[in-house]
């Protein structure tokens, strides 16, 4: 029974110390790849199936599709630490009514599960998404955190990152999207895979004026500044 526990104990050391290796590297790494562009990959049966994905630099992304994404799925990300537990607490709320409401993920977590994880639903995973939202939010700047999100973030069927999308819904690079074109790409978000952000449904249209109006609300986009060692 003692070595089985220093096996685990070994296991967990490891573990930690490959995972944050992994995080530390993708701090200034490209993330070229991720489990969920394989997986949906290996699931699509059509002769016609590829990942669209093209890594782009924080700077060439608009302006436009990092508010655009924040204000439609988590405003309060440049402030909170990766969790955001109102809307986690309304999320439980309401799945112990039966109900399903969108919300409950940040994307600090959404960012770790893509990146790291796979997308099926259970608690493994989710301690597992737990424990890497924490260690990225640790290691990483939010800045850093929403361009490894929005360059890895399904945005349609074989649609990866904001440069990909922007290229195949309106032929236009990211840096260059404004701000109706952007709520549509975050319009589509929910469920890439059937969402059009081009041409948009009565649905896309409705959520894309919204978006655009949360963007006016929300002002400028200003990341907090780390503290420096002689700042108290």
């Amino acid at each position: 029974m003692k070595k089985f526990f220093i096996f685990l104990i070994k296991c967990a050391f490891w573990f930690v110390v490959f995972t944050a290796g992994l995080v530390l590297v993708y701090k200034f790494v490209p993330v070229f790849y991720t489990p969920l562009m394989l997986i949906r990959y290996s699931e699509d049966t059509s002769k016609t199936k590829s990942i669209k994905h093209d890594w782009v630099a924080f700077n060439d992304i608009s302006i436009q599709l990092k508010k655009a994404v924040i204000c439609s799925e988590d405003q309060k990300f440049v402030n909170h630490n990766g969790f955001d537990m109102v809307a986690i607490e309304k999320a439980y709320k309401n799945n112990q009514k039966g109900k399903h409401i969108r919300g409950g993920s940040t994307i600090s977590q959404q960012t770790a599960k893509n990146v790291f994880l796979w997308p099926n639903r259970s608690w493994l995973r989710k301690g597992l998404e737990t424990y890497f939202t924490f260690l990225i939010e640790l290691i990483w700047s939010k800045e850093r955190i929403l361009e490894v999100y929005l360059n890895s973030i399904e945005m349609g069927k074989g649609v990866y990152g904001a440069e990909a999308a922007s290229q195949y819904w309106f032929k236009i690079p990211a840096k260059k999207l404004s701000n109706y074109q952007a709520a549509a790409i975050a319009a589509v978000l929910p469920n890439p895979r059937t969402y059009k952000a081009n041409p948009a449904t009565k649905y896309i249209s409705k959520r894309k004026r919204w978006i655009v109006k949360q963007m006016n609300f929300y002002g400028e986009l200003e990341f907090p500044k780390k503290k420096t060692k002689n700042e108290k």
